[in-house]
């Protein structure tokens, strides 16, 4: 029902992005460059991709990388192990744009990002030569003005809207008072109201009750053409059908075909394995992710049974990891579910279930699990998560083991995009996660064993 709400919304807006779009026809399409959020990786845009591909723009025009450190410094002028700062966040995606321009001899790119992929973007657009090589703009949930602008918090962190950072992006660029740069086309899309990032109230930073002095219209630009989807979550910006429905139409200035993924004959699946970091000077304050190759991981991957989690046969694939980080190509059975196991010392092995993939992708990418303190006394433990979008129970249908209430996924609001059951029955069982509709089922395993389950949805 949301979806339809979101796609009225957009047909008032068609004619608006018609008339800024300017890309030219099917068979002159222009590379697109993906920039991911803090802490995420290329895989989030895989069903933007399938969604891109079906609708004919050329697979091979479509590029999704993976910065090295994708979380940002606690203070952006400060180093910070494992972190990166907004000056090198823009280092790579300049590198990025210049590597897909030799690639593929285009003389200029599309730029799509999420979150703090979009600071990076708006950075490089305006201070690394970008407005020379960029026509388009799209910004899905991009903390434009902060997702805080209070005196005496964190003011050095490149999400405060007091930051150097942040007040030297949206300084006004014309007698318009204009916060993005001339000569590019920029979108921005936003949640009306249900982005964690962009509220009034600091309940998503750890600060129940103390104004944000941000308010739901935070990551809207002057100067823009400016998109307000109802009740998306902070992903759901860049990852929903409603916003590639609302990215096609300011692209090419035509509703697209179809928004959703046009299953193919062959499917070829790929990806990278990747691990968890610890600050060397600090290894008790925690593991952070990175996007750094696991070198060394074992990985097996098994047809299964999409109604049991049980397994088809023996193991489809295995390999050991090597230096580059990268695993496949398999050719996978289109409409055909998987499990992917994952082992690595100081990891619990972590086995995967996944919906069958309608299409080929190359952005698989895999993260084995650390078994927190906490969940050691467990029985066996299952984690259910949603990488493009986050938890609603207002507004979605879930069950998880059979249950409506999710542990630890509020009443209210989308905030949180993972859940876990801590079983106190080791006895292998199948367990299903669903979601508005996608079901994925996978297998207990002992976690006396140093076993643990994920069962991770695609939508």
């Amino acid at each position: 029902m949301h979806t339809r709400r979101h796609l009225i919304a957009l047909s008032l807006a068609t004619t608006m992005l018609a008339a800024c779009s300017s890309v030219p026809s099917p068979d002159e399409r222009p590379p697109i460059v993906f920039v991911h959020g803090n802490g995420d990786s290329a895989a989030l845009w895989q069903t933007t991709l399938w969604r891109f591909e079906s609708n004919g723009w050329p697979r091979e025009r479509l590029f999704a990388s993976d910065q090295p450190f994708p979380l940002a410094r606690d203070d952006d002028g400060v180093v910070q192990p494992g972190r990166s700062s907004s000056a090198e966040s823009m280092a790579f995606l300049k590198a990025e744009v210049e590597r897909v321009l030799k690639t593929t001899g285009a003389r200029k790119v599309v730029l799509i990002g999420n979150s703090r992929g979009g600071n990076a973007i708006r950075n490089y657009v305006q201070n690394g030569g970008g407005d020379q090589v960029v026509s388009h703009v799209v910004l899905g949930g991009n903390p434009a003005h902060g997702i805080w602008a209070v005196k005496g918090l964190r003011e050095g962190s490149e999400f405060s809207g007091l930051s150097p950072f942040i007040q030297q992006l949206n300084a006004p660029k014309n007698a318009a008072g204009d916060e993005v740069t001339p000569g590019v086309k920029w979108l921005t899309v936003r949640s009306d109201n249900n982005d964690k990032y962009a509220q009034p109230d600091g309940v998503w930073i750890g600060a129940k009750g103390t104004a944000t002095n941000i308010g739901f219209d935070g990551p809207a630009l002057k100067g823009a053409t400016n998109i307000a989807l109802p009740r998306i979550d902070h992903r759901e910006t860049s990852f929903s059908p409603a916003a590639f429905d609302a990215t096609w139409r300011f692209l090419t200035g035509e509703a697209p075909r179809t928004l959703q993924p046009v299953p193919e004959n062959q499917v070829v699946l790929s990806g990278r394995v990747t691990g968890l970091g610890l600050d060397p000077l600090n290894p008790s304050s925690g593991a952070f992710v990175n996007n750094l190759p696991l070198v060394g991981a074992r990985l097996a991957i098994f047809a299964v049974d999409a109604s049991t989690g049980v397994r088809r046969g023996q193991a489809a694939w295995e390999q050991t990891i090597g230096q580059d980080g990268r695993w496949g190509p398999l050719q996978a059975q289109p409409a055909t579910a998987y499990e992917f196991v994952l082992s690595a010392p100081g990891y619990a092995t972590t086995h995967i279930y996944r919906s069958p993939f309608p299409r080929s992708s190359a952005v698989v990418q895999l993260r084995p699990e650390r078994m927190a303190e906490a969940d050691r006394d467990a029985k066996a433990l299952v984690i259910f998560t949603r990488p493009r979008g986050y938890f609603d129970a207002e507004r979605d249908t879930m069950r998880f083991d059979g249950q409506t209430t999710l542990p630890g996924v509020p009443p209210t609001g989308a905030g949180v995009s993972s859940t876990k059951v801590r079983l106190a029955d080791d006895t292998p069982r199948s367990i299903a996660g669903e979601f508005n509709g996608e079901r994925v089922v996978g297998r207990t395993w002992p976690a006396g064993g140093g076993a643990l389950s994920v069962l991770e949805l695609s939508y």
